[in-house]
């Protein structure tokens, strides 16, 4: 582990020194990840994107890429495109990533389950806006606004998530 790392503890998410509170999956920390279980996945999770809405907040960093209108997620385990971004229209079970509510407008993308899918493991992990502090997620990890971008100005190339059971 190193200071650019996300490590995710019992106190919240340490990062550069500081632990930051955040919320997980309904489920907690699983080591058997399964679509729908609500659990956050055991591992060591690089960082492989970041996501933003250019209509709400100015680009975190030159590296991340705007979400449009007709961007979604799938999450349909018996899809092709299972656990990847896909656009409007598609008929296959997915979740809008340009959301009503503000917890998409940044989004960290991680490697879980991806970017060769196993049916069924689960989809994306992402880390991004809670709802309100303690509220669980469906197993990703959610932050405040303020913490959420501030940590995502800093994460660089090398920064991965750790999540311990």
């Amino acid at each position: 582990m190193t200071a650019d790392d996300l490590v995710l503890t019992r106190m919240g998410l340490r990062f550069q020194g500081q632990t930051y509170p955040c919320t997980i999956g309904k489920s907690g920390c699983t080591e058997r990840k399964r679509e729908g279980d609500g659990g956050t996945p055991v591992g060591v999770h690089r960082l492989v994107g970041m996501l933003y809405r250019p209509d709400r907040i100015a680009r975190p960093t030159d590296w991340a890429l705007p979400i449009g209108p007709r961007d979604l997620w799938s999450d349909d385990a018996k899809d092709a495109d299972y656990n990847m971004m896909v656009r409007a229209p598609y008929s296959a079970s997915h979740e809008k990533l340009r959301r009503a509510d503000p917890l998409y407008d940044l989004v960290i993308l991680t490697d879980w389950n991806w970017p060769y899918a196993v049916k069924g493991r689960g989809s994306a992990i992402f880390i991004h806006q809670y709802r309100r502090p303690g509220y669980p997620t469906e197993g990703c990890i959610a932050l405040s606004r303020m913490h959420l971008h501030k940590i995502a100005g800093r994460i660089t190339y090398g920064t991965r998530l750790i999540v311990t059971a």
